[in-house]
């Protein structure tokens, strides 16, 4: 409770522009006391939070934990239709289940920084860095965003419900997870999961959030709240490091003049999706806005598997359309059961799987 208080004024005295120092004399309190309550070592009297939440332009409300748990602000919604909210309440149950089996195995995750008052670009840079990423391409997203503390489960979602992701973070159990839509392809599994990221490192607080597919397309991103435009530029930058791709471009390929079998060698190389990849050299300019445009249309999977004689989107593990549990989720099951805190028919019912095929499973 206390960690959520300072987290909390932490993150709006940056977006603030502030010091300690100054939110401190503003308020009438020491910038040591202040230190210490974002550090989540001292708790605040309900005064001193009175005076912090006036000067805040907040209520008292927004700096303790949340009445209104995530999923039930989404699913009271008039907005939501029956289909949408069936969707929802499977999320919800595997969320309450990850968080069950985290507490029975005692194996809670840590959960990664909030940052606030940078740009999008710098985020990924010193996220990147906080992660040893270096500048090279990311071999596994999905289980790197786990151990990050954001817990992905990729789930289909029927095409007559316009999701592409969706995130949540509980306050009570200090915990986030993503739901990405697995009937996209596999690499825009990766680009919504990382956009789900974005939110994760940024919008925790500000409530649950419900990701349409429009908010990967240019021209409709400017339409949603502008915390899309900046999740998403965080994913471009994290994905595809731009000092890294200008290095690519300028001592492998020699040339600012790049044609399309340039630009699905350098995709094949970073392991994007090729609209990540048109987006990066549109904005370091290797490529115009016209010729971005024109790409857009290119059947780029066909034509890479004509250029080079498999089609690597398609590869991975056959992803698209399963419901897919990261490793992390299938350890903490299998855990459970090897401690007897779950049965068989409860470990192949969470993993979805009948019991024979659970056994057949070595669990040694």
């Amino acid at each position: 409770m206390v960690r959520i208080v300072g987290t909390k004024i932490r993150k709006l005295r940056e977006e603030m522009g502030l010091t300690q120092e100054d939110l401190a004399k503003s308020v009438g309190l020491s910038s040591e006391f202040i230190s210490l309550l974002e550090l989540g070592r001292r708790s605040p009297s309900l005064e001193s939070l009175s005076r912090i939440a006036k000067f805040l332009d907040k209520k008292i409300s927004y700096f303790l934990l949340e009445k209104v748990e995530s999923f039930d602000s989404l699913l009271r919604g008039n907005k939501i239709d029956s289909k949408t909210k069936r969707l929802l309440k499977t999320f919800r149950k595997y969320c309450e289940d990850y968080l069950w089996l985290e507490e029975a195995n005692g194996r809670q995750s840590d959960l990664g920084p909030v940052y606030s008052h940078v740009k999008a670009e710098k985020m990924a840079e010193q996220e990147r860095r906080r992660l040893g990423l270096g500048q090279d391409a990311i071999p596994q997203v999905f289980s790197l965003l786990e151990q990050s503390g954001l817990h992905v489960w990729r789930h289909p979602v029927p095409d007559d419900i316009p999701i592409a992701g969706v995130f949540v973070f509980f306050d009570y159990k200090q915990s986030a997870f993503a739901l990405v839509n697995s009937n996209q392809s596999f690499h825009q599994q990766v680009l919504t999961a990382t956009h789900e990221y974005g939110h994760y490192l940024r919008d925790r607080f500000d409530g649950p959030i419900i990701d349409n597919p429009d908010i990967f397309i240019e021209d409709y991103i400017t339409l949603y709240h502008g915390r899309e435009k900046f999740a998403q530029s965080f994913a471009l930058h994290f994905l595809l490091p731009p000092e890294r791709l200008r290095d690519f471009v300028e001592k492998d390929l020699r040339s600012r003049q790049l044609n399309v079998e340039d630009i699905l060698y350098i995709r094949r190389c970073y392991d994007v999706s090729f609209l990540v990849m048109l987006q990066m050299l549109k904005k370091l300019e290797y490529i115009s806005l016209g010729q971005y445009k024109e790409l857009q249309k290119l059947d780029w999977e066909l034509y890479e598997k004509a250029l080079f004689g498999s089609n690597y989107a398609s590869v991975p593990h056959k992803s698209r359309g399963h419901s897919l549990f990261s490793a992390r989720f299938i350890s903490l099951v299998l855990d459970a059961f090897r401690l007897k805190k779950i049965t068989a028919e409860k470990a192949a019912q969470l993993l979805h799987m009948n019991k024979e095929k659970f056994h057949s499973l070595p669990k040694k």
